[in-house]
């Protein structure tokens, strides 16, 4: 027997239990065959000396936006502005003679938001939809109000959540070709950064829809190989509709054919059934339970809490794993009251739900977290790149609350790593130091209390993250049997000092002992 790949003089971080370290791997036919002695006397087609590189498992974003991050990366954005009038003098020469998108939104600077008729006054006739970085809002010109469904709300042009949402159903759909070059362009973004895996948080509606048929753009780019990382699916919760399953079978809303979690194959796959309850902080939608300091608001639902419920409800009793979108602790009221209202009444304690972002989680909510058995799927990268502004709109009291870590290992959560990608920028290893130091960009230290350790930072973005995915049998660590995807640094995480965790060069990306060029 010959190895297709040898990798040796490496120092190798398996993340498995049962044997931590190792010198070389051996890879056939896409999967680990063994580690050193295991190996020792099969010869190999390729031998790469690694010279003392760190080898870690690939990293896995749990919750990212190919689709967004790709579409995002060609459009002309008005982030550089430092001023409404740069901005809008931008829009007006943005190219485009039906739809103008323009991408880099965010009213901060601004002091408010674009207004309508600002943007009617550099339209050209043509529709503009100006999207905030959080996506979860857009202002829009009189154009696009006019063709909305009647009642949608909108203060001049500024649309949230439930209208976002029915902005970008106006928009779509993009091709299929347009959304294959984007998915390509942020895979290949993802890969060189370290991350082999990764879960795409919403298709087929709401905020994140891009085509009636999105699934078939995946496939279409794993067809090509044109899908350098493994992708998992989450679908939109409003993509369910009523069918007519067995009485028996419990199944009130579904996909057509009855598709659910896990369908797929070891490249591209369907994963949980992604719920939104509330906003973001950046546009100051996240629902809180007290108002944002300065504000006379405290954010928003995404949809009336009890459709919330039953979405929930009937998602749980279909057999699907739900991702539940709740960044105000208002919201992850709300999430967790309505998965303890699906356990009670049809129990799977292995679901393995997730609350995506449990962004502002008061410490009442941490035993239920841990009782309701769900996972926090946190974005490290919010508060390196952000964290300034969130802590000051939380409050000196509220602050510490702002997506912990130790909080949630100590009481038994899973703790799961990803970006959110593109609403920041989604290193894998800058989270990972923000997880260990809790210091922002601009060194403000946000809930030092919440720090954990290198070793844990890293399990959230493999083994964890493996584990929220349901990829635990193939993915997360270095073993025999698992998929043959890695993450070659050029130093070890564990023992350069912390704040230069996020500058360590990632020198090699495997998946499927194929190397990243």
């Amino acid at each position: 027997m010959k190895l297709d790949l040898r990798l040796v003089n490496a120092d190798v971080l398996t993340l498995d239990t049962d044997r931590p370290s190792a010198r070389e791997i051996g890879v056939w036919q896409g999967r680990v065959l063994g580690l050193d002695e295991e190996i020792a006397d099969l010869p190999a087609r390729e031998v790469v000396d690694l010279r003392g590189a760190t080898v870690l498992p690939g990293f896995i974003d749990a919750h990212v936006h190919l689709a967004w991050a790709g579409l995002k990366a060609c459009t002309v954005s008005i982030a550089a502005c430092e001023s409404l009038a740069e901005a809008l003098a931008v829009i007006r020469d943005a190219p485009g003679t039906d739809w103008v998108d323009i991408a880099g939104y965010d009213q901060r600077p601004y002091g408010r938001h674009l207004t309508a008729a600002e943007l009617d006054s550099v339209s050209g006739g043509r529709r503009v939809i100006v999207s905030h970085n959080s996506g979860h809002a857009c202002v829009v010109n009189s154009a696009v109000l006019a063709q909305l469904p009647q009642g949608t709300s909108h203060e001049d042009g500024l649309l949230a959540e439930s209208g976002m949402a029915a902005v970008r159903e106006l928009r779509q759909p993009y091709s299929i070709s347009e959304l294959v070059d984007a998915i390509e362009h942020a895979a290949r973004t993802c890969r060189s950064e370290g991350v082999t895996a990764c879960a795409e948080a919403g298709i087929g509606g709401g905020l994140i829809t891009h085509s009636p048929v999105e699934l078939a753009a995946y496939q279409a780019a794993l067809a090509a190989d044109r899908l350098p990382v493994r992708v998992q699916l989450m679908v939109a919760g409003n993509a369910l509709h009523p069918v007519a399953a067995h009485v028996t079978d419990d199944i009130p809303r579904a996909l057509d054919l009855g598709l659910r979690t896990g369908f797929g194959g070891d490249r591209l796959s369907i994963g949980a059934l992604k719920i939104f309850t509330d906003g973001g902080m950046m546009a100051r939608t996240a629902a809180l339970t007290e108002p944002y300091v300065g504000l006379d608001h405290s954010g928003q639902f995404y949809d009336e809490p009890e459709l919330l419920r039953q979405v929930v409800l009937d998602g749980h009793r279909a057999g699907w794993q739900l991702a539940i979108h709740a960044i105000g602790d208002r919201a992850v009221d709300l999430a967790l009251d309505s998965l303890e209202q699906a356990q009670r009444i049809c129990p799977r304690p292995l679901a393995r739900h997730r609350i995506e972002h449990a962004g502002l989680v008061r410490d009442d909510q941490l035993a239920r977290f841990a009782s309701v058995g769900a996972a926090a799927v946190v974005q490290p990268n919010f508060l390196w790149y952000l964290g300034d502004d969130y802590a000051a709109i939380m409050g000196e009291s509220r602050a510490p609350w702002l997506y912990r870590g130790r909080g949630f290992l100590d009481h038994g959560v899973p703790l799961v790593g990803s970006s959110d990608r593109p609403v920041t920028i989604g290193a894998p290893l800058r989270a990972i130091q923000f997880m260990v130091e809790r210091r922002t960009e601009r060194g403000l230290k946000v809930g030092p209390s919440e720090g954990i350790g290198v070793l844990e930072a890293l399990r959230a973005y493999t083994v964890n993250a493996a584990h929220a995915c349901n990829w635990e049998r193939s993915l997360g660590s270095i073993a025999p049997g698992k998929h043959a995807d890695f993450a070659v640094l050029a130093e070890d995480p564990r023992v350069v000092e912390a704040s230069r965790i996020g500058d360590i060069e990632v020198l090699r990306t495997y998946v499927a002992g194929q190397e990243n060029q």
